[in-house]
């Protein structure tokens, strides 16, 4: 029999997708794929690549997060349609089991290790249930990822060291998904499952890469260390919280492994708007304490790619700005700015749906609209127009190009690393892609296609830098380019 894994696309925006490098295999699918028994044949199709057309198959089995839901949805009429059987797990169907079995066949909640065989046996034997809760897994039951599935030209290889975290943040469904606790693969094996990767670059897509149980660092270090031993040499980033940079040791074999930049969830910089989404970490960290961690690790040549959200309860517009302002003096190095969104699972969806403050309520269809770049909830001091208007300038302000280029050039003096220099340059342009999608052409004082001010004359900073940029890249970027993609 034929199995067919899909993975959909948000139609309305194209988000991550916009760019080649930030469109990530779906890894779900890859374990779905390596649980399925020998004598099923599979095929896979991501519309990150290419747009789906329909094919012939025995089940058709679709991921999605909330905001491509509505896609999974249209084409799963499509085989129901057919009379062909359809079943749909992830992080969505986790959450909205109810509304999801209203438009497939069978779902999948949890973590697919605790459910798919059971689902695939019934199936086989004719009798396919419609929920299968999978539950949180025992992680050495977790298998290889079975990468021979993944076709298409991914830029990043993804590999997962660990699930679950304690934090419980507000927006963030997580721990609803994966628990409260860390449950960590063996190193070993970890390092065989790298050594199987093709790909020069890499993303440990762990929620936090180092937890907050004794011997954590170690752990880290072990992992780092083992990479370097086994020769295995890529480019890699992860994510993880303020303790990453606890300990000098991490990040000096972090950095010599290969990490060349970590995503952390700054997400505030006052204690009312971490207190507002319950950031507790950072709250018990302090506010105080963040420029002495990017310093900390700017020093071991390490770029940080902050997570800020804009839209807490306690914001009023002036504290979007202050927000905005502090992303410019700080040193974070790119910058992911998005408006508080209530996903579903999540602490501040039950609170918002609770209290009749969702907006954009109309589902499944308004799920397109949950990418982060939407005002979705009613806020006590400022309108969801308002939110938008002033988050449109902010954009503006954060991604056009003399900005992106002063930020580059500070990476640089930080790092001291062309090549952190470089990603975070093209991680901010690939955001202003992300956020300008909507807005870019239609504003009247906006920017262009290169994020370059429509009606303002070009600044004496930006002919000079492009110079300079151009001997960079004669000297480092072409060189490190070439080797990346080779």
């Amino acid at each position: 029999m034929k199995l067919l894994l899909i993975n959909p696309v948000n139609k309305k925006r194209k988000g991550f997708i916009i760019d080649q490098s930030t469109r990530f295999m779906p890894l779900g699918l890859g374990i779905v794929a390596a649980l399925t028994p020998a004598h099923w044949e599979l095929e896979f199709v991501d519309e990150s690549f290419e747009d789906f057309i329909f094919r012939p198959a025995d089940l058709v089995a679709l991921t999605g997060f909330t905001a491509n839901v509505q896609r999974a949805y249209e084409i799963a009429a499509m085989y129901r349609e057919a009379g062909i059987p359809t079943v749909m797990g992830g992080i969505h169907a986790s959450m909205c089991p109810e509304e999801v079995m209203t438009y497939v066949d069978t779902v999948v909640t949890g973590e697919a290790e605790g459910a798919w065989p059971a689902f695939l046996a019934d199936f086989e034997a004719g009798t396919p249930g419609r929920l299968y809760e999978g539950g949180i897994t025992d992680i050495d039951a977790v298998p290889r990822v079975r990468r021979d599935i993944y076709k298409y030209p991914y830029i990043y290889d993804l590999v997962q060291t660990s699930r679950g975290c304690p934090n419980g943040c507000d927006f963030c469904s997580v721990t609803q998904l994966c628990g409260k606790t860390y449950r960590e693969r063996k190193v070993e094996d970890i390092l065989d499952e790298l050594e199987e990767t093709t790909r020069p670059m890499l993303f440990f897509v762990d929620d936090n890469l180092i937890n907050n149980k004794k011997g954590a660092a170690e752990r880290a270090i072990s992992l780092f260390k083992g990479m370097i031993s086994r020769g295995i040499r890529k480019v890699w980033f992860s994510q993880a919280a303020l303790n990453f940079a606890d300990n000098d040791e991490v990040l000096y074999w972090a950095r010599k492994s290969g990490c060349n930049m970590i995503l952390m969830g700054i997400e505030a910089e006052t204690p009312q708007a971490l207190s507002d989404v319950r950031k507790n970490l950072n709250l018990s960290r302090g506010v105080d304490s963040y420029n002495r961690i990017f310093r900390k690790i700017h020093r071991h040549g390490i770029g940080i790619l902050g997570f800020m959200i804009f839209g807490m309860d306690s914001d009023k517009e002036a504290d979007l700005y202050a927000r905005r302002d502090f992303i410019e003096r700080c040193s974070v190095d790119s910058y992911q700015c998005t408006i508080l969104t209530p996903l579903p699972g999540t602490a501040l969806f039950h609170r918002m749906k609770a209290q009749n403050r969702i907006i954009l309520n109309d589902y499944p269809a308004d799920w397109q609209q949950y990418d982060n770049t939407r005002a979705a909830i009613t806020m006590p001091n400022m309108t969801p127009g308002e939110i938008e208007s002033a988050m449109h300038e902010i954009w503006l302000s954060l991604y056009n190009k003399e900005a992106m280029r002063r930020k580059m050039f500070r990476t640089l003096w930080n790092t001291k690393s062309f090549m952190t220099a470089y990603w975070a340059y093209a991680s901010n342009h690939n955001y202003g892609r992300m956020f300008f999608e909507n807005i870019s052409l239609s504003h009247p004082d906006g920017v262009d296609e290169k994020f370059e001010w429509k009606h303002r004359s070009r600044s004496a900073y930006l002919k000079f830098t492009d110079r300079v940029i151009w001997l960079i890249y004669l000297v480092s970027w072409k060189r490190m380019i070439k080797r990346l993609t080779a």
